[in-house]
């Protein structure tokens, strides 16, 4: 590290702390030839690699324009957007790779999202996993209902059934 003084680069660290949520080193570091004081803030790179092989930082607020598209109109706040974008992103870090596939990314994206709101959902995975049809649609729409029947009925005393069969491809609920 270089001393922003003298350009030394004989320095020392002095004190380390991670931030708040874990992303972010903060150093205060003394140069051994001035002795001044100097701050640096060291973070892990993510990269992104697009479908054209173009390799380019981790932009954050590329996921909140992308979803902020498939939310207009619904009661989904920027803040609400923010925490979204800081979930895939903590995820996306948990991995453990340096450089993610913007494929997985836009995966990434639909879990929390399907949390955040259905109907926002339902628009980013149409376009998202290239709805072709009616049926895409309705398969997607059953998947969903079946996924929140199963945590109703998990969460309550169930006084009957219900479990999901997928027969010829298409979910479908049933009341045994």
């Amino acid at each position: 590290m270089h001393c922003p003084f003298c350009r030394s680069d004989d320095t020392r660290v002095i004190d380390s702390r991670t931030n708040d949520d874990g992303t972010n080193v903060r150093r205060r570091r003394q140069c051994t030839d001035c002795n001044r004081r100097f701050t640096t803030v060291e973070n892990a790179v993510l990269l992104v690699i697009k479908r054209n092989g173009v390799v380019e930082a981790f932009d954050r607020s590329k996921i909140i324009n992308g979803v902020k598209k498939a939310c207009q109109g619904r009661p989904v706040s920027d803040a609400d957007l923010a925490i979204l974008a800081s979930k895939v992103e903590e995820n996306l870090r948990l991995g453990g790779f340096a450089e993610i596939d913007a494929h997985d990314i836009g995966l990434a994206v639909l879990s929390p999202l399907r949390e955040l709101d259905e109907i926002a959902y339902m628009r980013y995975a149409s376009v998202y996993r290239s709805f072709e049809s009616l049926q895409d649609f309705e398969t997607e729409i059953a998947m969903l209902r079946a996924g929140l029947i199963g945590e109703v009925a998990a969460a309550s005393t169930t006084e009957s059934n219900i479990s999901v069969s997928d027969r010829d491809g298409s979910a479908s609920l049933q009341k045994q």
